[in-house]
């Protein structure tokens, strides 16, 4: 009987080549070889340039906005599929279109379930992905799904600063669960800001829920985008006799004025992870990598191990 080949192998998306190359130097294998090819109106076509017949792919990229990024990761699923992968594993650190999941008023899509479609029918049998918008997501797929946990990277990270009188804080209620987490680790006091918009990216009002007098605190989210939410969250809290304010969010989304407004802000630093690269440097952005956690956990994958360990809370 002959041997199945299980050789694993990894290939980019465009725009996340500097995170695919950091998981494939702490996997310890190259990138494999993928070239796009682009059409004068704009149309592109992602090609390997190996066989992956009876391999496990992981195809690595972030399907943040535009729609770009979403598109050739489902060409190069579908590109695998058609190739005779035998598994085909995409890995999306930040998960785009995760904020559409659900009908939050009449005649608007579920843009979430649509693209966790699309992803099943283009190829994937598993999504490796971190810190959804929304938990309930992983019920959108038929297939496996892997949601890791920024804060295996954020915690080790908060421990070393050393800070006393600390407070974590969520900027909104949403994300009150994920701050009692970070708290209970760091065995810390929990504070929660109460928002209400006038339409998306636009707060009308916030109110602070907890006592920040004369605490170092730290904001906690899934994902900052225009930053309104947070540096209006930070200016309260200074207010209010914080002694400094941090931020931690996973995914750096950073649209529109996102990058004057933190610069301008009262925040000490942002503390984001590399599943989106940035578009500019700011010296309150610091950056800690998500590589080792998606190679650790790809590897495991790949050799039918257990990834439990990864799932901090």
């Amino acid at each position: 009987m002959s041997q199945v080949v299980t050789d694993v192998k990894l290939f980019p998306c465009t725009q996340s080549m500097s995170l695919a190359q950091d998981i494939a130097k702490h996997y310890g294998i190259s990138l494999g070889n993928v070239i796009t090819s682009t059409y004068s109106d704009g149309e592109f076509q992602p090609s390997f340039e190996e066989s992956v017949r009876g391999t496990r792919v992981f195809i690595i990229g972030s399907t943040n906005p535009s729609s770009d990024n979403l598109m050739e990761m489902l060409l190069m699923l579908d590109a695998a599929k058609r190739a005779s992968a035998r598994h085909i594993t995409a890995v999306m650190p930040y998960f785009g279109w995760a904020r559409q999941d659900r009908k939050d008023k009449p005649r608007v899509p579920i843009a979430a379930k649509l693209v966790a479609k699309m992803l099943e029918v283009a190829g994937a049998t598993r999504i490796i992905t971190m810190d959804l918008h929304a938990d309930q997501i992983q019920g959108f797929f038929e297939k496996p799904v892997d949601h890791l946990f920024a804060s295996t990277v954020f915690l080790p990270y908060l421990r070393n600063l050393n800070l006393d009188n600390l407070t974590i804080a969520s900027p909104d209620m949403g994300g009150s669960k994920r701050a009692y987490a970070y708290s209970k680790a760091l065995e810390s006091d929990v504070v929660i800001c109460y928002k209400q918009r006038a339409k998306a990216n636009v707060i009308s009002y916030m109110e602070l829920i907890g006592d920040v007098t004369d605490r170092n605190v730290v904001l906690v989210d899934d994902m900052v985008d225009t930053a309104g939410t947070l540096t209006k969250a930070a200016d309260l809290m200074m207010e209010r006799g914080a002694k400094s304010v941090r931020a931690i969010c996973t995914h750096p989304v950073l649209s529109g004025e996102a990058y004057e407004r933190i610069n301008n802000s009262k925040l000490e630093e942002l503390i984001v992870t590399d599943s989106i690269p940035l578009r500019e440097k700011s010296d309150k952005i610091r950056v800690v990598s998500c590589a080792p956690l998606f190679a650790d956990v790809m590897k495991a994958v790949h050799e039918n191990k257990s990834i439990s360990s990864k799932f901090l809370m």
